[in-house]
């Protein structure tokens, strides 16, 4: 279960962004319950969401082609420090007393989207880098055990943030996220790679204070793109995949833009009760993460990854339509399950499906299908929300991912032969 962590400059980058991922949850807690509170409106919830992740869908292609061009461990350095500067200014402003009501959100929705822009671009090397730091054998282990500590981030994030709130205010979460991305940016600075192959550094590279940049003539940067496009639209299968993340992204991830909503609306709780649903989900995704990583590089990935995107759309319904707290939780416990391991699995299957030289680009183009297709789920979630409500909102979007998946199962064979 744990093989991939026998890898040195595996185990430092696992640690590293396990403790920066906390601190990430802790505020995604505390950011959620201030614009509701500053705003009380759904629509400026999304809104939000959208904000972060909007980069993700303008520069996570860009990114992608910087991943198979330059140093991963060098521009992951820099795009987790700019993150971690975000989150400070966001403390800053707290604690000078300056976020007091609604006119002030558009300060927070900036800050969202500056740090939307780190990930987005060095999201793709984050992906790639792990191909580099254990190779393809235990290359399933690493994606399912990175997952893992993603997931237990979500578990122990909320409820730190949870204590955190109840201490020292909302500011104290901006201010531990902002010192959490100290623990990755260490990490990866005592990362080395000893052996030069394509998409890795030398010891002595991995110390430089410059980018290994290929030689490139003027545009190539779009020829590069445009060549990631040609690659995968001549394999179905690849492309199917893509396509799922999407929708399942598209229609499936607001509900972790919403559960302060439900946590204050359908439950009438408050933050503490919002730390609970979200450990509760994160909890789920653990859980399923850790499965994922004892099965290892299983047989019938594809039919698994439909059955896995089937049973989150069940959960999302369910969990939309209740309104009884133990329902509720159990859904958000099985539906974090389920979505981690479609999520998990899908990556290693495209990781494995891909050529090398194309990891990085289609690597990104799996982020833009999951991580860019946030922004839209979530402004329109929003907008939707404060129209008809948010349980009517979650529950459509089930039904759509539901009604999606049947359709691939049926008509796509292939794929759940992967």
């Amino acid at each position: 279960m744990f093989r991939a962590l026998s890898h040195r400059n595996f185990r430092l980058f696992w640690a590293g962004a396990f403790l920066s991922n906390a601190g990430t949850w802790m505020q995604s807690v505390a950011q959620g319950w201030l614009v509701l509170k500053l705003t009380n409106s759904p629509f400026w919830l999304g809104f939000d969401g959208f904000m972060a992740m909007l980069p993700g869908l303008l520069l996570t292609l860009v990114g992608g082609v910087f991943a198979d061009l330059v140093d991963r461990k060098r521009l992951l350095i820099y795009t987790q420090v700019g993150a971690g500067l975000t989150a400070l200014v966001l403390f800053a402003l707290m604690a000078a007393g300056i976020l007091n009501d609604a006119s002030d959100v558009w300060m927070i929705l900036l800050l969202s989207f500056a740090t939307g822009c780190c990930m987005a671009i060095g999201g793709p090397s984050f992906q790639a880098i792990t191909f580099d730091m254990v190779g393809r054998e235990d290359l399933a282990n690493a994606v399912a055990l990175n997952s893992a500590q993603f997931q237990l981030s979500r578990v122990i994030g909320p409820l730190l943030a949870g204590v955190t709130i109840q201490i020292f205010g909302l500011a104290g979460c901006f201010l531990v996220n902002g010192l959490s991305y100290v623990a990755i940016v260490a990490a990866l600075s005592r990362v080395r790679f000893e052996d030069k192959t394509e998409g890795e550094t030398t010891a002595a590279e991995a110390g430089a204070s410059t980018l290994k940049v290929a030689p490139a003539e003027h545009g190539s940067l779009w020829q590069d793109l445009l060549e990631g496009f040609r690659y995968v639209r001549g394999r179905p299968r690849v492309l199917m995949l893509l396509l799922a993340t999407a929708v399942t992204s598209l229609f499936g991830s607001p509900y972790i833009t919403m559960i302060p909503l439900f946590a204050r609306n359908v439950m009438g709780w408050g933050e503490t009760g919002l730390s609970l649903m979200m450990g509760t989900s994160g909890a789920g995704a653990f859980l399923g993460a850790m499965m994922v990583a004892y099965l290892g590089d299983f047989k019938n990935k594809g039919w698994f990854v439909l059955g896995s995107v089937f049973a989150a759309a069940i959960c999302l319904i369910a969990f939309a339509l209740s309104s009884h707290w133990l329902v509720s939780l159990l859904m958000l416990f099985a539906l974090g399950f389920a979505m981690v391991n479609f999520f998990s699995v899908t990556n290693t299957l495209l990781q494995q499906l891909v050529q090398d030289q194309m990891r990085g680009r289609v690597m990104s183009m799996w982020i833009l299908s999951f991580i860019g297709s946030m922004p839209i789920g979530s402004l329109v979630a929003g907008a939707a929300a404060e129209r008809f409500g948010a349980q009517w909102t979650l529950a459509v979007g089930g039904l759509i991912i539901l009604v999606f998946v049947v359709f691939v199962s049926l008509r796509n064979a292939r794929l759940g032969e992967l």
